[in-house]
């Protein structure tokens, strides 16, 4: 057996080659599914389908009516039927969220709030329970940059509203928690392959198993290129700039390796990820339509956890962890000579956490503490020729946090979830965040829940530390953490075992928000400035079939508005729409997957607007051509629909156009 593990470069960090070599020790060493891995959603019934218990709102397995939040699930089935290709594909499928692309990264955003120029920090991204925002500029990474392949993702968990009560910073506006497959799953090879629009290929092979003694392993390796498109920018339309005409500048690659073992309670993950991408826009002031334009974006995980039972009433679950990335950017500059700029950060950080559960008489206790060290956390901007440094900061973090959660039924109709959480950084000093709700269900059938709780989000490296002169910026200094309190009522109803609908009305209150702004004196700087509110509601309709049809449909009202002007924030839609409708055709042999997606006008930077859109997405399947053989083709943006996102600070463009009806022809196969 030969596994093809990703080739690193020579500057990388030794931890980082040290943690993309590690999964060559998967080979050797035999392990089991942790204990909070989920069965396989992939075979439920149509009930089931709609009743799956939720793990990630309480970090422990409830049903999703008594957990504590508005939660979504995505299943690898609906992966599979709807052609999802990146984990911004899922969250942009859900109600309430929506995903704005730069042509170099996505950005996911949480009921109306996605303001050009952040970085994906207020979102917590787990895999398997591992946090995945870096130590740097705290981004959870849902394009290609992730390191785990979509086709290895079980289910993801969506769950809304404030969770540092038990997660602590970054899970501002909610908490994702991807879940990866297992060996059983697959118990033998799969190769994957795929080609589609602007030259993109991309293959996978992937191996797991079960073994006699329980012992799970799964491996995996993927590697994708494109060689891009044409695209056209009015801003740079002169004879100077090819007409406004980047040929291709949106290239991209990217290579991953996962692996997993599991054995009696202990579960070892190593995973590394290299992705390479063009970037076209000519942010930063950049040369247009130079070669040369590109940033490349690596992260590593190795993560040892552990799940048993301490006695008939107590489980004990915890980690050790190690995790890291690497940012390389080039950016050509007319001096004139044209001069290449590099702009790199180093984060690598370890850590480790431990938790207990139990049930003691009514009461069901969380009891939880983390620690981690941010032992660096590097960042530099450079001329490479000649040769001239204009920042160059070399830091280290710590945090540590201690938290407790009660689960009681105060009858039999009546639930009480109260969490609070105490964090300390060694940057800002400590934060306490409470959590309250009161679930009430007056039927078997309906649940009403009364959500409260903080959360908050601390100044990352980025933010604190990134300054020059000859950058135009300057030190930060003073910055708070920003604070969220939010109110919600949320109601979920089950008219039969397969109809479920739920609604939720919500208002955030967000203090103390970071900011990079212009100073007095000419130079960007981060502060805390700002007060802003979120009022929205929700409404979602789940619905499946004998046949095995599924249909998932939502809106979302939300308007979010500074407090201080009374303005709404730009890149905020007001409305979201959405449509999900999967359906056997020709019997069972194959299967139609059409989503539809609607997001209304935003205000942009400059104070315009990037017009309201509609798209849709369509997936044909065939699981049965032959034996172990899975065939599907895609068509994205179905209809043409021409349509742009807001550019961000960075940019010269004020609205970014999105990609045209594109294709995917894709096959995988068993053996």
């Amino acid at each position: 057996m030969v596994i093809v593990l990703p080739v690193l470069a020579a500057d990388r960090s030794p931890c980082l080659r040290l943690t993309a070599c590690a999964g060559a020790l998967l080979l050797v060493l035999a392990t089991p599914a942790s204990a909070e891995e989920a069965a396989d959603l992939t075979q439920l019934s149509i009930e089931e389908l709609l009743s799956v218990e939720v793990y990630s709102a309480s970090r422990f397995a409830q049903k999703t009516t008594e957990a504590p939040a508005a939660v979504s699930i995505v299943t690898a089935a609906d992966i599979r039927n709807y052609g999802y290709r990146t984990l911004a594909d899922i969250l942009g499928s859900l109600r309430g969220l929506f995903v704005t692309s730069d042509r170099n990264y996505r950005y996911v955003g949480v009921r109306g709030f996605n303001r050009p120029g952040d970085y994906n920090s207020r979102i917590l991204l787990l895999v398997d329970g591992i946090r995945v925002n870096d130590a740097n500029y705290d981004t959870a990474s849902i394009g290609n940059e992730l390191f785990l392949d979509v086709d290895l993702i079980d289910r993801v968990e969506v769950v809304r509203g404030p969770g540092s009560s038990i997660y602590g910073s970054n899970a501002f506006f909610g908490v994702v928690n991807v879940i990866s497959k297992r060996g059983r799953d697959y118990n033998g090879w799969e190769a994957a392959g795929s080609a589609a629009s602007y030259g993109t290929g991309k293959g996978r092979l992937t191996y797991g198993r079960q073994l006699d003694n329980g012992a799970e392993i799964l491996l995996s390796t993927s590697y994708s290129d494109s060689r891009g498109q044409n695209l056209y920018f009015p801003e740079f339309d002169s004879p100077d700039t090819n007409n406004g005409i980047a040929r291709k500048r949106d290239h991209g690659s990217y290579q991953n390796f996962y692996g997993k073992l599991s054995y009696a309670g202990f579960t070892l993950t190593s995973a590394y990820s290299e992705s390479t991408q063009g970037v076209p826009t000519a942010s930063f002031g950049s040369v247009f339509n130079d070669p040369r334009t590109q940033t490349v974006d690596s992260q590593a995980v190795l993560d040892l956890a552990y799940a048993g039972k301490l006695g008939e009433r107590l489980d004990l679950s915890g980690r050790v962890f190690y995790g890291g990335y690497f940012y390389d950017s080039v950016f050509p500059y007319d001096a004139p000579p044209v001069t290449l700029n590099k702009d790199q950060a180093w984060a690598e950080w370890w850590g480790a956490e431990a938790r207990l559960v139990g049930q003691f008489d009514r009461h069901k206790l969380v009891f939880g503490a983390e620690y981690q060290d941010n032992f660096r956390q590097d960042m530099k901007n450079y001329d490479q020729a000649p040769y001239e440094v204009y920042l160059d900061e070399q830091h280290s973090s710590q945090r540590q946090a201690v938290y407790i959660q009660d689960d009681l039924p105060l009858g039999e109709r009546l639930r009480l979830n109260a969490g609070l959480r105490y964090d300390h950084f060694s940057t800002v000093g400590g934060t306490w965040n409470p959590r309250l709700a009161l679930i009430y269900t007056p039927q078997p059938e309906t649940a009403v829940k009364l959500l409260y709780g903080t959360a908050f989000r601390a100044p990352n490296a980025y933010e604190m530390y990134y300054s020059s002169a000859s950058l135009g910026s300057k030190p930060s200094v003073g910055l708070e953490p920003e604070e969220v309190t939010s109110y919600e009522i949320v109601v979920e109803h089950q008219f039969q075992a397969n109809f479920r609908v739920s609604a939720s009305v919500y208002q955030n209150e967000i203090s103390n928000l970071i900011s990079q702004i212009t100073d007095t004196d000419g130079y960007n700087v981060f502060r805390n400035i700002g007060q802003f509110k979120a009022n929205g509601a929700e409404f979602e309709v789940e619905r499946a079939w004998a046949d095995d049809t599924r249909l998932r449909a939502s809106y979302a009202w939300q308007i979010t508005r500074s407090q201080d002007t009374g303005t709404t924030l730009e890149n905020s839609p007001r409305h979201l729409a959405k449509l999900n409708y999967s359906m056997p055709l020709f019997g069972e042999a194959w299967r139609a997957g059409m989503e539809l997606q609607y997001t209304s006008a935003r205000k942009t930077l400059a104070g315009a607007r990037a017009g309201s859109y509609a798209i849709a997405n369509l997936t044909l399947l065939n699981r049965k051509l032959a034996e172990g053989l899975e065939v599907s083709a895609s068509v994205y943006n179905l209809f043409d629909r021409h349509y742009a996102d807001p550019g961000r600070p960075e940019h010269v463009e004020d609205l970014i156009g999105q990609d045209g009806r594109s294709f995917r022809l894709k096959a995988v196969y068993r053996f």
